[in-house]
């Protein structure tokens, strides 16, 4: 098991930055990558971006450049750092681990408990 703890969330205006954290302890070596997913009230749980170990990237096309993830690996921790944030982006925001392969992210089960993003207008 790979266990997952986010920080970083919390109330910002429309137009501002939010940067997340996800550290990552447990049986990391099974995944090489982590991904940021959110989810909004009635809506799935939809993917972010996401990091493999090597640094490969991936991002979702709604992200448009304005997302950036980024890891460091000594202290086994993923950051999500938003920016030009909209009031769409209004989500709680979880992190899980995974494998990215070829461009795919492919998620697991593990999850964190999440943490709530909101963009006031």
């Amino acid at each position: 098991q790979v266990q997952l703890v986010e920080s970083g969330g919390g109330l910002v205006q429309a137009g501002g930055s939010l940067r997340l954290s996800c550290a990552a302890s447990g049986s990391t070596f099974r995944f090489n990558a982590i991904g940021w997913y959110r989810q909004a009230p009635g809506k799935q749980r939809e993917l972010v971006a996401a990091i493999s170990r090597s640094g490969d990237t991936k991002y979702a096309d709604f992200v448009k450049g304005r997302f950036t993830i980024s890891r460091d690996n000594a202290k086994n921790t993923v950051y999500l750092e938003m920016d030009s944030l909209e009031p769409e982006d209004t989500a709680v925001y979880y992190c899980g681990a995974g494998n990215l392969y070829g461009g795919k992210y492919y998620r697991s089960d593990n999850w964190g408990q999440g943490t709530q993003v909101t963009v006031s207008s």
